[in-house]
């Protein structure tokens, strides 16, 4: 039976091991800044290469420096039907309730259009998968996982907070340069009730593809409806 001292001792290991969380945040949340406010590229290659190189890089530096398995485990081959399944159930409620929000915004008129059957709609949604993939990875298979085991004296409404809050941070200068003075506010209280919601489904069920596959139809719901 292991003694109390080496009870600690693990638990001490197993806290260090996030020591460079915080400077990898900091240092990909600076750069990300510096490349959303000097570069201007298609959204193509921001949601290709942009977010490969700023999103995926770090955590998997990340990850060899920590030796963190838990991270790369949420994407695990495993949990692939069950996360597509819940993904796609989750999303079609989310994007349901988005359709009638819209609707109801329109008067009550009913946009009857073939979306399915245009190659746009197709080349959006999987502009919309990779965000999804990218942004998951980042912020929920990666700050979300450091942050549930890194402060583990935080409430599960604190570590939820603070998860949407790094997102909507990251999200920022997206909304400044998209949308008017009078659109930004309504846009910030959008996007970090959408990063609790999210945060609050990946503690419940530690599986990124579901978090993919609501963004994605979530993103295409506004991009449709609104």
């Amino acid at each position: 039976m292991p003694s109390k001292k080496n009870s600690q001792n693990k638990k001490k290991i197993d806290l260090n091991k996030h020591e460079v969380f915080l400077p990898i945040l900091f240092l990909t949340f600076f750069l990300w800044l510096l490349y959303r406010r000097i570069f201007h590229f298609s959204v193509l290659f921001d949601e290709s290469i942009g977010k490969l190189v700023f999103f995926a890089l770090p955590v998997l530096i990340y990850v060899s420096i920590s030796g963190s398995k838990e991270i790369l485990a949420t994407f695990s081959l495993k949990k692939i039907k069950s996360g597509l399944l819940l993904g796609l159930a989750f999303g079609g409620i989310f994007g349901f309730i988005g359709v009638l929000i819209g609707t109801l915004g329109r008067g009550g008129q009913v946009s009857l259009v073939p979306y399915y059957f245009t190659d746009w709609f197709w080349q959006e949604m999987f502009l919309a998968l990779l965000t999804g993939f990218w942004e998951t990875l980042f912020f929920y298979s990666f700050v979300m996982v450091v942050i549930d085991e890194k402060f583990q004296h935080f409430s599960l409404l604190k570590k939820i907070n603070l998860v949407a809050i790094i997102y909507l941070l990251f999200h920022l200068p997206n909304i400044f340069n998209r949308f008017t003075s009078t659109e930004v506010f309504l846009q910030i209280l959008l996007i970090f009730a959408f990063a609790c919601g999210q945060a609050l489904l990946f503690y419940k069920r530690r599986n990124a593809y579901v978090l993919v596959l609501v963004q994605a139809i979530w993103g295409m719901v506004l991009l449709l409806h609104f």
